[in-house]
């Protein structure tokens, strides 16, 4: 009897383990998967003309269809990538940063592929006013409606992503009572939470943390070019600003030796101007750029995340670039403060991505971070939630 009863006691112990270890197998499985098929969607990113075994893994085809988003201004362009294996799919909204190429930005098309490949139905909205290198309040209504279009097409809420500037703008859009029923989540990429604050750091190089230290790091001249660009009227006299706009836009796109062909329409106190920027010198104007930003203040603000996020209530995840000198990571603390903590998720300042796309050769631990960043979209993508019912 006792030894039949020590027997019964080791094979109740070894089922006993072997039903942990089941258990513990299964609640793996799903994260694991979900830190794969993140890893894919990264190297399917990084490299979309090499793909190797991990870009593969779990990858649908796609079919990207030129669609348009209703809005009571009239529709916009906008693509769709559309997993063609899959009949129900959850359904995330791309944003464009400021660039001129909009839709057809190439890290954009890219990463909307590798998103798309993974199963998610993705739109990307052309906004002409950050195409334009315009930051206003229209793009806030524009994102809000293309969440609300894409949220009816699959039927449950659609994510939003929004990169640079465009996600601040994305986080502006979820606090807004008109859309935040058809957004599930936010993840913005490089966004800022104050634009004054990060238009000082474009003449200035310096900017405030919120623990009162000061970031010091470079200002990329882009910022610059892009304040004087979005007021040209502030730096160039009446009769010299379509020549001005059209030289400064050309400049923006790199296309220098047309914007030099354009700025010979200019008086010599404004050729003298464009000289100043063609040669990189974009400091010399720091005063009319200082009195720019104070001219435009009150435009600014409601274009700004800080303080007006207090309605926000979906799940918010946040990625900055450590050596990023467009909007600079310090502007990530200051949203952490201003995104209430019910709906803060994630927060992530990574060496991995420079300014909205990956770079350089970061240790593996940062890798790791930046992986399980994407896990994380994903599974927020992953947990449906139903659509509201899309006013007519």
């Amino acid at each position: 009897m006792i030894i039949a009863s020590q027997r019964q006691r080791r094979r109740i112990t070894r089922i006993f383990a072997f039903v942990l270890a089941a258990v513990a197998l299964l609640a793996l499985a799903r994260p694991c998967w979900i830190h794969f098929r993140a890893a894919a969607v990264l190297s399917r990113v990084q490299a979309p003309q090499h793909p190797g075994r991990l870009a593969n893994l779990s990858a649908h085809p796609i079919e990207e269809v030129l669609t348009e988003v209703s809005t009571p201004s009239g529709p916009i362009r906008a693509r769709l990538y559309i997993p063609k294996d899959l009949p129900h799919t959850p359904g995330m909204v791309l944003v464009h940063g400021v660039h001129h190429l909009g839709i057809e930005e190439p890290r954009l098309v890219a990463f909307a592929r590798a998103l798309a490949s993974s199963g998610i139905r993705v739109l990307t909205p052309e906004l002409l006013s950050l195409a334009d290198y315009q930051v206003d309040r229209t793009s806030i209504d524009l994102i809000g409606y293309s969440a609300r279009a894409l949220s009816a097409q699959v039927g449950q809420k659609a994510g939003v992503l929004g990169l640079s500037f465009a996600g601040g703008l994305s986080l502006l859009a979820a606090a807004d009572p008109r859309f935040a029923p058809y957004i599930r989540f936010v993840v913005s990429v490089g966004a800022h939470d104050d634009l004054e604050r990060v238009s000082q750091f474009f003449i200035t190089s310096m900017i405030a943390r919120p623990d009162g230290t000061t970031l010091h790091m470079t200002a990329h001249e882009y910022g610059a070019l892009v304040l004087i660009y979005s007021h040209v009227g502030d730096f160039f006299p009446p009769a010299d600003v379509p020549a001005a706009h059209e030289a400064l836009r050309l400049l923006l796109w790199e296309q220098v030796d047309e914007s030099r062909k354009r700025a010979e329409r200019l008086s010599p106190g404004s050729r003298q101007k464009m000289e100043l920027l063609y040669n990189h010198r974009v400091e010399t104007l720091a005063g009319e750029i200082r009195e720019a930003i104070a001219r435009h203040r009150a435009e600014m603000a409601p274009v700004s995340p800080h303080g007006n996020l207090g309605a926000l209530q979906v799940p918010v995840l946040l990625l900055h670039g450590a050596a990023d000198n467009v909007i600079p990571p310090s502007e990530l603390l200051w949203l952490q403060r201003d995104v209430p903590p019910v709906a803060l998720k994630s927060a992530l300042i990574s060496p991995a991505i420079s300014h909205v796309s990956m770079a350089g050769e970061p240790s593996l631990s940062d890798k790791w971070k930046l992986l399980h960043f994407m896990a994380q979209i994903l599974e927020l993508t992953e947990d449906s939630q139903p659509a509201p019912t899309t006013p007519r």
